[in-house]
């Protein structure tokens, strides 16, 4: 470029040393096109993105199926030699738990084992609790 513009510039009687350019635009379809280009590859990026955290969680997903076919295979091994140990076993850890769970909670009344609790409250109005006998009430004293 710099021998082109001396050249050019010898024909009017010109001399050039240097040539330096300090103001240069391009056209507004190249520019079109550097940004096009730019965008479509944020969009591979991200599509590879995408392909990458797929393959990342069909890994997750075989390793945890794996685990979960070793551990059914680990409770077969262990409910074959010793029996319905291990199912007690859970159970009472799932009763254990139901219970420390219930502890917590307000609306729990625990009884011994054999007692229940009702409350005989009679209901005003009710035409069971105005009748003969009714709550050891005389028709006297309803």
């Amino acid at each position: 470029m710099s021998n082109d513009l001396t050249e050019r510039a010898a024909t009017f009687g010109l001399i050039l040393d240097d040539v330096s350019l300090t103001h240069l635009t391009f056209g507004k379809e190249f520019t079109e096109a550097v940004e096009a280009k730019q965008v479509a590859q944020r969009e591979a990026e991200s599509t590879r993105f995408v392909a990458e955290k797929a393959e990342q969680q069909k890994k997750v997903a075989i390793i945890s199926a794996e685990g979960d076919s070793k551990a059914a295979e680990l409770i077969a091994n262990s409910l074959a030699t010793a029996g319905n140990g291990l199912i007690e076993l859970r159970k009472l850890e799932a009763a254990e738990d139901i219970t420390y769970q219930l502890s917590y909670s307000g609306n729990i009344s625990s009884l011994p084992a054999g007692q229940s609790m009702l409350l005989q409250l009679p209901l005003r109005g009710h035409p069971a609790c105005t009748s003969t006998g009714q709550l050891g009430l005389s028709p006297d004293d309803s």
